[in-house]
């Protein structure tokens, strides 16, 4: 494969995750509408993130060993399917039990596309081309956060909740029909075993990189599951205000994922935790906002570019142990990240319904602590 197909790869596959990011996040933005229509407290909303991301944490290697063998362009057109029928079905307001399967229905192949898109696009691939190829899919995520993020929730503010699915529905399709009309069959040409594969997980690297990655995420969404409520209830935000917010953040989550994805490939340790420092930061810095929305875009459009490539980041650590097994590799990323947010996102939860609102930002600096401690055991067995 050359380069130019491998970048074509790369955005379509971006073009695919904004759609599954946009449905699988776009929720944060709604929480608090959605626990208000349907009478719930916004902890047991958040179970429609934490329920979501903790089903991909767990099924999402087993479905990746198993898609492996089948076409990649099949397999991400399967997923978008599920993506599909899950928002046309959430957007008709069915009762809160059938919400939640909706929304757990799509994790079943939700890793899935992901692996095979970065598999694809970095195909034949030196390493440092890998990691900027895998930038652009994993770019993907904080794109959602720029466009489809935002853009739903603004809607949701002037009409309702259910227009956000209609919307990220309509993304999904137009998605599908790009994938369709713009890939090529990409058949399985080499089939591994499970056997090995499965040896990475027994790789002491490969182990510090997951617990890089896991409490990373964790670090992070045990505040940004809780964006909206957090501005809303804290700091007086409206609804249309807090969509600016998502927009301010994911904007500046786009320009540093982008330095970061050509900063890993030379200076991984240093620019982890550089990032890594923003889970220390960014609780002192809401401290000094003055009530004023100057005051407070600063400090989210600085928690933008201190969150925005804590995906990356994981990929960077979790594949760079397993060259020769990179799409299980890349679903087991996706799995701990997944675990990651929904651990931060019930953690989060639990420290709102037992000490207030206002603790949001705090929760994440003891898994920040973890983070660079793992960073370290990493770093000390790449040494050794």
């Amino acid at each position: 494969m050359n380069l130019s197909v491998n970048k074509r790869v790369a955005y379509i596959g971006c073009a695919g995750v904004i759609g599954i990011i946009g449905t699988e996040f776009g929720v944060i933005g709604i929480l608090p509408q959605i626990a208000e229509y349907y009478n719930i407290t916004i902890g047991n909303a958040g179970y429609l993130l934490s329920l979501f991301a903790l089903t991909i944490a767990f099924t999402g290697p087993f479905m990746v060993l198993y898609a492996s063998r089948f076409d990649k362009k099949k397999i991400m057109l399967y997923a978008l399917g599920l993506f599909l029928i899950s928002n046309v079905g959430s957007a008709l307001s069915p009762p809160f039990w059938l919400l939640m399967i909706l929304r757990i229905l799509p994790t079943i192949l939700h890793p899935a596309f992901f692996s095979m898109a970065i598999a694809a696009a970095s195909k034949d691939a030196s390493p440092p081309v890998q990691m900027r190829l895998t930038s652009i899919i994993i770019g993907g995520i904080v794109l959602a956060q720029v466009t489809l993020i935002p853009f739903t929730t603004f809607i949701a503010s002037i009409y309702d909740w259910q227009w956000s699915y209609v919307i990220q529905a309509l993304v999904i399709l137009v998605t599908l029909l790009i994938i369709y009309k713009g890939l090529p069959a990409m058949p399985n040409t080499e089939v591994k075993s499970f056997e090995n594969q499965l040896r990475i997980l027994g790789r002491t690297k490969f182990i510090a990189g997951t617990a890089v990655n896991l409490f990373l995420i964790t670090a992070w969404f045990s505040s940004y599951s809780y964006f909206a409520d957090y501005l809303s209830k804290d700091k007086g935000l409206n609804a249309q205000e807090i969509s600016y917010m998502l927009l301010l953040f994911g904007v500046m989550g786009v320009i540093s994922n982008f330095l970061a994805g050509r900063l890993l490939g030379k200076y991984m340790i240093g620019t982890t935790l550089f990032f890594l420092a923003g889970t220390f930061l960014v609780p002192f810095a809401f401290q000094y906002t003055t009530g004023s929305l100057l005051s407070i875009a600063l400090v989210v459009g600085f928690w933008g570019v201190m969150y925005g490539p804590c995906f990356l980041i994981g990929v960077g650590y979790m594949v760079s142990a397993a060259q020769d097994a990179k799409e299980f590799a890349n679903s087991l990323q996706t799995s701990f990240g997944n675990l990651g947010v929904s651990l931060g996102t019930s953690t989060g939860g639990w420290f709102i319904s037992h000490y207030g609102i206002s603790v949001t930002p705090w929760v994440g600096i003891g898994f920040g602590i973890i983070a660079v401690m793992m960073v370290i055991w990493r770093t000390y067995l790449d040494r050794h």
